[in-house]
């Protein structure tokens, strides 16, 4: 039997051809997610080891959540120095900086260089080490501020007020470090003199590096450092390699966990089941068209066991080729990539790993599930008797026992899920909604006999008015309810779940939408006052109102002070004229009244000005961010920050508040956050509000979607890579009737369009179930997320599901082409002479 396995998969390799791409594209999914697992840590340890590259041992504080970390005083670093076996030592200390002057100033961390050269963990490009009143300066930062050595850089301690501006002379350009907890500002190098000016006395080192001397064993070593450390009475230190420090710095990022590859695996699922569906209707199709040549088999002496294993052997053929091609297709893919990153500056670092594991698992799910898959059709291949040559199996219906079975735990599934997603929704509970979907999805499926076909039925009576070829299609579509059933369940998994994101991510954005309205008063607000330390004036409001994209600017005086919690918090002053910058426009703060934030208790509040206090009498607002306001004459009144104010408690000053125009797009109002801080004078962080938030939250909502889209596209392509081998399984088991037809009269178009109608019957059907579920799915879902946080009002994308609908129903169309090309080539005369 083994031959006549070899046999029929050399013979009839055409019909595997699509099951080994829909298995080869769900491998290629899962070996692609497991190998960009592997190299983004190996790519991350890379990176995170640019820092102790050229040391040997680190020592650092333990991290500990129930004790502060332990300080690394020079004691312990004097320790670790005179350490039997340790050549040199770089005890890490670091500040983080203001570097430039006025509206020119940015951000920068300060570290000190090493005494022993040799554990420098960058390279000097130009110049040399810094010595006192020296600094050195990374290459990207020198190219983007254009400095050299002799440069002169002005540095102010980070979170001081009025702290004083210390020159230092650029004495080199060093690389700049890929380690990821430096990237995204100036790194900068002085001598440790220079970097203890600018770091709080109480810091310590951050970490002390180790090279060891030549012939030193280095966990001989390790083991002397930390029993020196030990018996001086220092604890609360780590003493690893710097291995072992890269790979607990790596876990330390991620938890001990990998998030993506977990969300990537479960899409990967996702693919894998729905290849399932495709491989398993596959093989029925085959076993079905074989059912005379499987009885002969049997007739002439081939026993259950032997037909059985001729069809796994086929599957485990079709596994075996198609998993190492997606294997291969996957390491060429992020291979791919990863070149590509190579070239790009700010991810050179990054490293492709193929592990052993990846091409394990990749191999073993596709092979066993390809196997798996086709048992089902296997067990049916043998149920033919051997005097049966002409009757084919019985399909799995309503009707049969084991109909029956699986039609009543379908109907169970779905109404237990059901109950579970709508209690779900109700009480606003994810974790018990989330089961309640699965279970109801599982349940749709399960009785997909029982419904698919007959919707195939009622929409293809649409395509009577088309003629012959309407009718036809609309006959052939449902002349085997089971298969019609499994190819459309394939699609209907892909669709559901892309309409089910687009409609969660829709809903989710509105209700955010309303939720930041009600909890931020206004659009935009800038607070901190200029990078210079100076406050906001009547010009910054003009200078911000003149951005393109800005509706109206105010500027909000101080007008005094009030205890909010314990400390406090500045009183802002809102001219009558500049309500429109508000969220609520029919806001109105009378004279005597302070306008408060939600949940304030107090029917009164006492506010201390330079003039005097006063007791006004308290307005809630309906937002709970909204900073406390006074009538402007209210504010003449009490005159501004009283005299009496602790010099330690830092207040922000004037703010600017601002309204948008409602048309901006998401990147539109986070590129506006950008153009108003460099127009303005301050950093990036300083200007928030409702619309930044929303912004920011959309974007990411956009993304994740685009993601989940493209991830969930991968299933999609696969069911329909299932549709198209239906078809051409469909076309060749119907040869001699397709050739009777065109004996009849049917032409070559007739015979085209009547195929290209079925596919759009199955595909259509499939996609317009599945942009039901899915919608429904979504806003329950977000229902369930949501609903404790803000009333959910379902939002429907309809473009986007008519567009996923528009999608399918051509993707099915184009899935015709080829079985409908086989089909119209071959000559009646041929057809009918066919076995």
């Amino acid at each position: 039997m083994l031959q006549v396995a070899l046999a029929q998969v050399r013979l009839n390799a055409r019909r595997f051809i699509a099951v080994s791409l829909a298995v080869m594209i769900a491998v290629g999914f899962l070996t692609a997610t497991l190998i960009i697992n592997s190299s983004s840590k190996a790519s991350l340890t890379q990176s995170i080891g640019e820092g102790y590259r050229n040391a040997d041992l680190v020592v650092m504080p333990e991290v500990s959540y129930d004790a502060p970390p332990t300080v690394i005083t020079q004691q312990m670093a004097d320790a670790i120095r005179d350490t039997d076996g340790i050549a040199g030592t770089y005890a890490v200390i670091s500040s983080y900086v203001n570097m430039g002057e006025g509206k020119k100033t940015s951000f920068a961390e300060l570290n000190n260089t090493a005494e022993d050269r040799a554990l420098f963990p960058v390279d000097i490009v130009e110049g040399d080490l810094p010595a006192a009143g020296e600094v050195a300066v990374d290459q990207d930062t020198a190219d983007r501020l254009g400095l050299a050595p002799g440069s002169v850089l002005s540095l102010t301690a980070s979170g001081e007020l009025n702290a004083e501006a210390t020159g230092l002379t650029t004495s080199a350009i060093v690389s700049t470090s890929r380690d990821p907890m430096k990237m995204g500002a100036a790194q900068l190098y002085a001598p440790t003199a220079t970097v203890e000016q600018f770091a709080s006395a109480e810091q310590g080192f951050r970490s002390v590096q180790a090279s060891l001397a030549p012939g030193a064993n280095l966990e001989d070593v390790q083991a002397a450092v930390g029993q020196k450390l030990a018996d001086a009475g220092f604890t609360g230190l780590t003493v690893r390699t710097v291995a072992e420090q890269t790979e607990a710095t790596v876990a330390s990022f991620t938890g001990g966990e990998d998030q993506l590859t977990v969300i990537l695996l479960a899409f990967a699922a996702v693919a894998v089941l729905v290849c399932a569906l495709v491989v398993s209707n596959t093989f029925s199709v085959l076993v079905a068209q074989r059912t005379r040549e499987l009885a002969l088999l049997r007739c002439i002496g081939a026993a259950r066991s032997q037909i059985r294993r001729s069809v796994i052997v086929e599957a485990l053929l079709v596994g075996v080729v198609a998993s190492i091609a997606g294997v291969l297709v996957a390491v060429a893919l992020v291979g791919a990539i990863v070149a590509y990153l190579q070239n790009i500056p700010e991810s050179g670092f990054a490293t492709l790993s193929v592990s052993p594991l990846s091409v394990i698992v990749g191999l073993g799910v596709g092979v066993v599930m390809t196997v798996l898959a086709a048992l089902v059709p296997a067990r049916a291949a043998t149920a033919v008797a051997p005097l049966a040559a002409l009757r084919p199996a019985d399909d799995v219906r309503a009707g049969t026992r084991q109909g029956k079975v699986r039609l009543v735990s379908g109907l169970v599934l779905l109404a237990a899920g059901a109950a579970l997603l709508a209690a779900g929704a109700v009480r606003a509970d994810l974790l018990l909604a989330l089961p309640g979907g699965m279970l109801s999805f599982v349940g749709v499926l399960m009785c997909a006999t029982l419904f698919i076909p007959s919707l195939v039925r009622a929409v293809g009576s649409l395509a009577a008015p088309l003629g012959v070829p309407g009718k036809l299609a609309a006959v052939n579509a449902v002349r085997n309810p089971q298969r019609t059933s499994a190819t459309s369940s394939a699609l209907l998994i892909g669709v559901t779940l892309v309409a089910m994101m687009m409609t969660g991510a829709a809903t989710a954005r509105d209700s955010l939408s309303t939720l930041l309205s009600q909890e931020f008063p206004v659009d935009v607000a800038i607070s901190g006052g200029l990078s210079d330390g100076s406050p906001f004036t009547g010009d910054d409001a003009d200078t911000a109102r003149a951005v393109p994209g800005v509706n109206q600017a105010a500027l909000l005086p101080v007008a005094g002070t009030t205890d909010m919690d314990g400390y406090p918090t500045e009183v802002y002053a809102l001219d009558p004229a500049d309500r429109g910058v508000l969220q609520d426009t029919t806001v109105d703060v009378a004279p005597g009244s302070i306008l408060m934030p939600q949940g304030t208790k107090e029917k009164t509040v006492t506010v201390n000005g330079a003039k005097g206090d006063m007791t006004l009498d308290v307005i809630l607002s309906e937002s709970g961010a909204m900073q406390p306001l006074v009538a402007g004459s209210t504010a003449d009144e009490l005159g501004g920050v009283p005299k009496t104010a602790d010099p330690d408690v830092y207040l922000s000053g004037p703010q600017l508040w601002l309204s948008v125009d409602d048309s901006l797009t998401s990147n539109e109002l986070l590129n506006l956050q950008s153009d108003l801080a460099e127009a303005v004078g301050v950093e990036d962080y300083m200007v928030s509000g409702a619309a930044i938030v929303r912004a920011s939250f959309e974007q990411v909502i956009d993304v994740l979607l685009m993601v989940v889209t493209g991830l969930l596209g991968v299933a999609v392509v696969i069911a329909l890579v299932g549709v198209a081998n239906t078809l051409s399984l469909s076309v060749l088991e119907r040869t001699r009737e397709s050739s009777l037809l065109r004996a009849l009269g049917l032409t070559r178009g007739q015979l085209r369009g009547m195929l290209a109608l079925e596919a759009l019957l199955i595909a259509g059907v499939a996609a317009l179930l599945g942009t039901v579920l899915g919608a429904l799915y979504g806003w329950l879902g977000a229902q369930s997320a949501l609903g404790a946080f803000s009333p959910v009002a379902v939002s429907i994308p309809w473009e986007q599901l008519g567009v996923v609908l528009a999608v399918a129903l051509l993707a099915g169309l184009a899935a015709s082409v080829l079985p409908a090309r086989r089909a119209a080539r071959l000559s009646p005369v041929a057809g009918l002479a066919a076995d």
